[in-house]
């Protein structure tokens, strides 16, 4: 190849694609500099008021990691202990005021909330959830409230994300990247840890080792920038400094990590076990939400001032409180020594209640702060036993902090991949590679039942962004002699059938399409339930016979034919049916196919692929069935006539004119719902004109055969349609007052729009 054309304009633009390569280091580049500036505004604050609440108030000297030095010294006040419990308090009480009276989503770890509208809220998080965060957050943690950096500056990143994909008209799809790539930015600059960033943002939305690959490389590009943003404010340093790196050296030490991996998974277990107990117990107090956190910021502080009066030690224990990283520094710089194993497990145990009292009461801050002390300190206790009973296996226990680092973290977040390499950036320290990816694996496998997330769903089949992801496998290699139902009973219509056996034909059958036959069996053409409809409405019709009624273009499929190609002839003939043919040269009719049937093998063939066939009793997950997508207050018909109890026959007669409905609510001037009026069952006194006005619609209604509430979800909609066998039905809301009607043929027509979009939202 000449280079002249190697290098020509049209070559290169045939061959790269510069244009997306542009546009998201463009997009990347922006959430970068924003989510950077933000993590140092942030950290600013952060140092501000934890050394004015903590040093100056208190008299607290909290030590930091060895990479982030001080900002502010602002100097070591007398120790006060009635403040250990009053500021953390007072500290709560203003959170949880700014909180709930402004953004009450940012209460809470704020990672959660990002996983939770990037699956069920399209990328959408309110614009002032990130201020409202980064306030409460700076409070809650500042004045001494359990808590971590994570979530706030993930709620932070994610909501500016969030933010520009809405403000340039971007779609759902390309917002939810724009909203990851900033949950990635942002832990990956304020932690030093700009790959683990990128990672966690699109392995932490799935609980199954599973990765949001569409997710990974825009987050890369946005954390690269954002943490060498922030690192120009605070240095390129490792967030810990370990002074002596330790290693691995011998197979034999994977089995005390082994047994380090189990008690790991339990301990996340109680942790999270713990958390959303404390949790449930605040959302069940009977007080306004503002003094909750004021509550577990009590708790917190009264917990510190106790630990504090039992070991007379201010310089660990105040670790139980805020993020707690001082513990971890001391043991890098000087190994268990100064420590202690006591205080080692004690501080590991109460750090899961003090998170559980200052974030579980609905104060805001993140959890990863909080299981890294967790674990480093319960693993750096398990390492010094191990070091006692097997000194030759086991020499330093420190080696022991950083993998409990990492393993309890993995096993409480479902996050293995990311912690491996979080743990590793935070310390600098690679040698430990193998014995961390070795307990996250085991402890992760142990605990993969349950998350500190609790927003995480299994994997794509159950995210909303995901929708449809296989729809386009199963209704084409699903065919119709799998879905149709073999012994549904179904009447045929002979040709020479007249007006009056047809409506006698209808008046017991639950069909919409009736198949006209000849003598023979043999399909002719067929008619729709509506064209029936339209013979009440003018009896004087030139109709005779169903030759006269049928027309020939009517949905037809054969039982190879694919679900594909059966919902293509339902949608652009507009009906809710087709008729299922043999392959004879006569096209007899052995059976019909419907909407739901198609909905139902859908949801089946889906559980199929998820979880196995249907002998093992397990259902589709709720979050990915195509039903649960559907929002049943934008199916509810409410502009159609309804008619009063009180109404005359001549009334209801003029109603029918007018709609052309089959079905009529009777509803009072209240808007409570009577009952329904169906037109077949009023067929044969319709046309009395003595009875106009005598009869009223109270003697004619009947009560619905079920009624929908606007609190149903749509799969138990479709069950009452089933149940039922009906067609149209009430909605009603809280209070029973009638709303509107739905219909099958208005889930369906849905349904089926959303069953052929190969495209995801």
């Amino acid at each position: 190849m000449k280079i002249r054309k190697i290098f020509s304009t049209r070559y290169l633009r045939e061959q790269f694609d510069f244009l997306l390569a542009g546009k998201w280091l463009i997009y990347g580049s922006v959430i970068g500099v924003v989510s950077g500036l933000g993590a140092i505004l942030f950290q600013l604050l952060l140092s501000f008021v934890r050394q004015l609440s903590l040093g100056k108030f208190m008299g607290l000297t909290p030590l930091a990691p060895g990479g982030e030095t001080e900002i502010f010294h602002l100097g070591t006040g007398n120790f006060t202990p009635f403040l250990v419990v009053l500021i953390p308090t007072i500290g709560g009480l203003i959170a949880g005021w700014i909180v709930y009276t402004f953004a009450p989503e940012a209460e809470g770890h704020g990672t959660d909330e990002v996983i939770k509208a990037y699956h069920k809220k399209r990328g959408i998080i309110q614009t002032k959830v990130p201020l409202i965060k980064l306030l409460a957050s700076v409070i809650t943690i500042g004045t001494g409230g359990s808590g971590g950096r994570e979530g706030p500056i993930a709620q932070i990143g994610a909501g500016f994300g969030s933010f520009l994909g809405r403000k340039l008209g971007l779609n759902t799809r390309t917002r939810r990247w724009l909203m990851a790539s900033g949950m990635g930015a942002g832990i990956g600059s304020i932690f030093h840890a700009p790959l683990a960033g990128a990672i966690f943002a699109a392995e932490v939305l799935y609980s199954d080792p599973e990765i949001e690959a569409e997710v990974l490389l825009p987050s890369t590009v946005s954390s690269i920038i954002a943490y060498s943003v922030y690192s120009m404010a605070f240095g390129w340093h490792n967030m810990f400094i370990e002074s002596n790196l330790v290693g691995f050296s011998s197979p034999l030490e994977l089995i005390p990590y082994l047994i380090l991996g189990i008690l790991l998974a339990l301990l996340s277990h109680l942790f999270i076990r713990t958390f959303y107990g404390i949790n449930d117990i605040f959302k069940r107090l009977k007080i306004n939400n503002i003094f909750k956190p004021a509550i577990g910021g009590f708790l917190t502080g009264t917990m510190a001032l106790m630990m504090i009066s039992l070991f007379s030690d201010t310089t660990y224990i105040v670790d139980i409180m805020g993020g707690g990283y001082g513990i971890l520094q001391e043991v890098f710089n000087n190994g268990v020594t100064n420590v202690g194993l006591v205080l080692l497990f004690s501080l590991s145990f109460l750090k899961i209640l003090s998170t559980s009292f200052s974030i579980g009461s609905g104060g805001s801050a993140g959890v990863f702060g909080p299981s890294m002390v967790i674990g480093g300190t319960f693993g750096t206790g398990i390492g010094f036993l191990f070091q006692k009973i097997i000194p030759g296996i086991v020499q330093n226990p420190v080696a022991f902090t950083i993998v409990g680092m990492a393993g309890f973290f993995a096993a409480a977040a479902n996050t293995p991949l990311s912690t491996i390499i979080m743990v590793s950036e935070l310390t600098g320290n690679y040698k430990l590679l193998l014995p961390t990816m070795w307990v996250c694996a085991i402890s992760y496998f142990i605990a993969r039942k349950w998350s500190i997330y609790r927003n995480q769903v299994p994997n794509m089949n159950y995210s909303q962004a995901h929708f449809g992801r296989y729809s386009p496998q199963i209704i084409t290699g699903t065919i119709v002699a799998d879905c149709y139902k073999k012994n549904r009973k179904f009447s045929l219509v002979e040709e020479t059938s007249t007006v009056q056996n047809i409506l006698a034909l209808i008046d017991n059958s639950r069909q919409r399409v009736f198949p006209v036959v000849n003598e023979n069996g043999g399909l002719l053409g067929g008619f729709n339930i509506d064209d029936v409809t339209h013979i009440l409405h003018e009896p004087n019709t030139e109709i005779e016979t169903a030759r006269d009624l049928m027309y020939t273009q009517i949905p037809v499929v054969q039982l190879q034919d694919n679900l594909e190609t059966a919902n293509k002839l339902m949608n652009e003939s507009f009906m809710d049916e087709a008729l299922v043919i043999d392959d004879s040269p006569e096209k007899k009719v052995i059976g019909i196919i419907t909407s739901s049937d198609i909905v139902l093998t859908y949801n089946r063939r889906l559980s199929e692929m998820n979880y196995g066939d249907q002998d093992n009793k397990q259902h589709t997950p709720s979050d990915s069935s195509v039903l649960k997508a559907l929002a049943l207050k934008h199916l509810v018909e409410k502009d159609l006539i309804t008619v009063h109890p009180e109404s005359t026959l001549r009334t209801l007669v003029n109603a029918i004119i007018h709609s052309k409905r089959n079905i009529f609510p009777v509803v009072d001037e209240k808007q409570a719902l009577h009952g329904i009026i169906l037109l077949n069952d009023i067929r044969s006194i319709m046309f009395k004109n003595d009875s106009y006005d005598t009869v009223k619609a109270k003697d004619l209604m009947t009560q619905p055969p079920n009624i929908v509430t606007l609190e149903d979800t749509m799969q138990k909609v479709v069950s009452k349609f089933e149940q039922s066998g009906a067609w149209n039905l009430p909605v009603v809301d809280k209070k029973l007052h009638y709303v509107g009607l739905v219909s099958k043929s208005s889930i369906f027509s849905q349904y089926r729009k959303e069953l052929i979009k190969h495209a995801v939202y």
